[in-house]
């Protein structure tokens, strides 16, 4: 399986992303091609080759056209474009599906809905380009899983058509909470993850976590407008996975495959209220899942196995948690491997509203659906529906 890691150690953006992929090989006239079937003018590519702390890298700039039109597009606009275009129809759709998250994501931080988000820098001409241009370019270089590190996060304020944002901007970590991403702070004063960067990971990303095992065939940087006190640069590194199975070996090969640790300990002295408690603790820290299971100790004393499924990266605090918040003295720890159907959010229509819906893909071709709880509560509460009912309806559509 063809893989690629973002190495997001100074941070991600639009165009950080595109000299990414150029620097791995991606042809610029392929990439070029691409972006043609827009069928948008007042726009081109400026591609150099820079050096940040020793390191070098491309570095790609979208130049505008002064006399260009810049309206403030609507999401409707975003997506009209793209239905016009001349895009293969994947690249089209995953595209989409990036503008509809960031939509979604800006819509809850100014409280309004979708429909009504002007995407300001974001609905620009160079922001299109940044994110057509990454879907693209992934596409081109046949990319089949994508696995992400934890993002690093700075400090201070931004300016956008909004006045002053605080650093990390809203719309970035409303986009991240979604996905559960890990991230750190750099003690930086800037935009480090811009909304663009984090709209292009939270929906295409397959994983968070380290460098996944594979096999390694490329690697390149696409480097930051700006200079920093350490290589503003996106790491890329593209390979051919080691624990996918090959087309070979049958239905398996459409599997992602995940290393992950999980944590077990027994619990019988305590009282069994604070369980819930703890689960929902362990969720706001980054678990993956936490399960409760009735076992029986020595002299049969009854207790509970208390389960979480962690993130590598993310276990040594989630084990803190768990000592911190329960009577245990110890807990059980061991990587396990994940195999998962590949899947995608994709927001439907239902006679209520707009519901997102967590799409996989079965190795025989079929696709199963399931839609967000919280989307489809939130609907039924404000309309005075059965839940049932706007759940079937965001599953039929």
């Amino acid at each position: 399986m063809r893989l690629a890691y973002f190495d997001c150690f100074a941070g991600i953006s639009g165009d950080m992303t595109l000299g990414a992929l150029l620097d791995t090989g991606l042809p610029l006239a392929d990439l070029q091609r691409a972006l043609n079937g827009l069928r948008l003018s007042g726009w081109r590519l400026n591609v150099s080759r820079v050096t940040k702390q020793g390191i070098a890298g491309t570095q790609v700039k979208v130049e505008v056209d002064e006399s260009s039109d810049l309206p403030h597009r609507h999401l409707d606009d975003i997506l009209n474009l793209l239905a016009g275009s001349d895009l293969e129809e994947t690249i089209r759709q995953r595209a989409a599906a990036v503008f509809k998250r960031l939509a979604v994501a800006e819509a809850a931080v100014h409280g309004t809905d979708i429909s009504h988000v002007h995407f300001h820098e974001v609905g620009a001409i160079d922001s299109i380009v940044d994110i057509v241009g990454a879907v693209a370019g992934l596409h081109l270089l046949g990319i089949e899983r994508i696995v992400a590190s934890p993002l690093p996060l700075g400090h201070g304020f931004v300016s956008a058509a909004h006045g002053l944002l605080p650093v990390p901007a809203p719309a970035v970590l409303r986009l991240l909470a979604e996905r559960n991403f890990p991230v750190r702070d750099r003690d930086v004063a800037g935009e480090l993850v811009t909304p663009t960067g984090a709209a292009l990971l939270a929906e295409l990303a397959d994983s968070v976590g380290a460098f996944p095992p594979m096999t390694l065939h490329a690697t390149g940087f696409g480097a930051g407008q700006r200079d920093m006190p350490y290589p503003n640069l996106l790491r890329l590194v593209l390979g051919e996975s080691n624990e996918a199975p090959t087309a070979a070996a049958g239905p398996a090969a459409a599997y992602q495959v995940e290393r992950l640790q999980l944590l077990e300990t027994n619990i019988d002295d305590m009282n069994p209220e604070i369980l819930g408690y703890v689960s929902q603790r362990l969720f706001e820290a980054g678990a993956l899942d936490v399960w409760l299971t009735p076992i029986y100790m020595k002299k049969g004393r009854p207790a509970t196995l208390l389960s979480v499924l962690s993130q590598l990266d993310r276990a040594d605090r989630l084990i803190e948690l768990i000592l911190l918040e329960t009577t245990s003295l110890g807990v059980r720890r061991q990587e396990v491997e994940r195999l998962c159907l590949p899947r995608a959010m994709e927001q439907v229509e239902t006679p209520w509203g707009p519901v997102r819906v967590k799409v996989a893909h079965l190795p025989d071709g079929q696709r199963k659906a399931a839609p967000e709880y919280e989307d489809c509560r939130a609907l039924a509460l404000a309309h005075g529906v059965p839940l049932r009912e706007v759940y079937e309806a965001a599953r039929r559509a």
